[in-house]
C-alpha cells in the first residue's frame, strides 16, 4: 500500500499529477488545492497517498497536507460519495470551511459545490457531524505561498471553470476579491472567490 510519494513532477494537470520516483512514474489524481500549491515540471513533490483498490483498478489519491488527506478519508466513507466526488469535494471548499458548515447542518452551502446534491449532502452531515471535528482536531496546514502576481487570476478562472461555476460570475467575484486582497497565497484568494459565488 503506498501511503507518500517523493519525487519530481513529470506532468502536471488541474486533477493528477505525473510524479518520477527513481525512472517510475505515478499517475496521481489531486484536488486543486494541491495542484496549485505544487510547482512546475521538474519541482520536487511530496505527496500525502490514499491507494484505492478495487477489482479493476488501483488509483492514487495525493494531497499537499495529513489535513486534505484526512477529510478525503473521511468522504469516501460517506455512503454514496466516491474519491472523484470527494475530491470535487475538496476542490470546492476549504476543509475547515467544510467542517464548519457539516457541524452547522448547512445544506446549502454544501449544495453549492458541483456534483453534490441535496440527498448527498445531507448523508455528509449526519455521517461526519461528530466524526470529522474529532479526525480534523490537531491537525493543521503548512503555510502556503502566494503565486505569482501576474499569473494569479488566470489560475483562479481556470481554478472555478473547472469547478462548473459561470464565466461571468467568476469575473464578477474576482474582480472584487482581488481589490480587497491583492497580496495573498492563492488558496486565501480561492476560498474568498467560492464564498462570494456561494453567496450570488
Amino acid at each position: 500500500m503506498i501511503a507518500f510519494l517523493r519525487g519530481r513532477i513529470l506532468e502536471k494537470q488541474p486533477s493528477r499529477v505525473i510524479v518520477d520516483v527513481s525512472g517510475v512514474g505515478y499517475d496521481v489524481s489531486v484536488p486543486l488545492s494541491t495542484f496549485y500549491t505544487a510547482g512546475e515540471p521538474g519541482a520536487d513533490i511530496a505527496l500525502r497517498i490514499h491507494t484505492h483498490v478495487r477489482e479493476d483498478q488501483l488509483a492514487l489519491y495525493g494531497f499537499a497536507t495529513v489535513l486534505e488527506l484526512t477529510v478525503f478519508e473521511r468522504l469516501i466513507g460517506v455512503s454514496g460519495i466516491g474519491p472523484r466526488l470527494a475530491l470535487s469535494v475538496l476542490s470546492g471548499m476549504d476543509p475547515r470551511e467544510l467542517a464548519g458548515a457539516i457541524e452547522r447542518g448547512d445544506l446549502a452551502r454544501l449544495t453549492r459545490i458541483p456534483g453534490v446534491g441535496k440527498k448527498t449532502a445531507e448523508r455528509i452531515v449526519v455521517e461526519l457531524r461528530d466524526r470529522l471535528p474529532k479526525a480534523l482536531a490537531g491537525v493543521t496546514d503548512p503555510h502556503v505561498a502566494a503565486a505569482p502576481a501576474d499569473v494569479r487570476r488566470d489560475d483562479l478562472t481556470s481554478a472555478l471553470t473547472n469547478l462548473g461555476y459561470d464565466r461571468r460570475a467568476i469575473d464578477k467575484a474576482l474582480d472584487a476579491v482581488m481589490a480587497d486582497q491583492p497580496e495573498v497565497p492563492f488558496e486565501q484568494h480561492l476560498r474568498a472567490a467560492l464564498k462570494t459565488l456561494s453567496r450570488a
